[in-house]
């Protein structure tokens, strides 16, 4: 058995190919993320994960829609997203596969070149 704290993770992301987890792997990434109203991310988008984001508890706004409590939102690789806690918010996140630096800012655009928005 093994055993570790949320707590200690970053952002809590605590499996996929990163450390610290408490599972490596390359197949997915998993989070459980806290948010305060307010909090946001800006757009952004993946070129090789999709991103599956659960809502547990609270409101938010992703995309241009609201979503809420047990509403679960699947992002695939090159659409673009954005993210603002409208109240407290808990989700589960998770990102298949697990792949390192799959993150850019702005939108994806037709041949493949990130736009940014800002």
């Amino acid at each position: 058995m093994r055993q570790a704290k949320l707590g200690d993770m970053v952002k809590g992301w605590f499996v996929g190919d990163f450390n610290p987890a408490v599972m490596n792997s390359t197949a997915c990434e998993v989070a459980v993320k806290h948010y305060k109203a307010g909090d946001y991310e800006e757009t952004h988008h993946h070129r090789v994960a999709t991103e599956i984001t659960l809502i547990v508890s609270g409101r938010v706004q992703m995309m241009g829609r609201e979503w809420g409590d047990g509403d679960i939102i699947v992002i695939e690789p090159g659409e673009a997203t954005d993210y603002r806690a409208l109240s407290d918010t808990v989700t589960v996140v998770v990102k298949l596969p697990s792949s390192k630096d799959d993150k850019y800012p702005g939108t994806f655009d037709n041949v493949g070149k990130a736009v940014d928005e800002r």
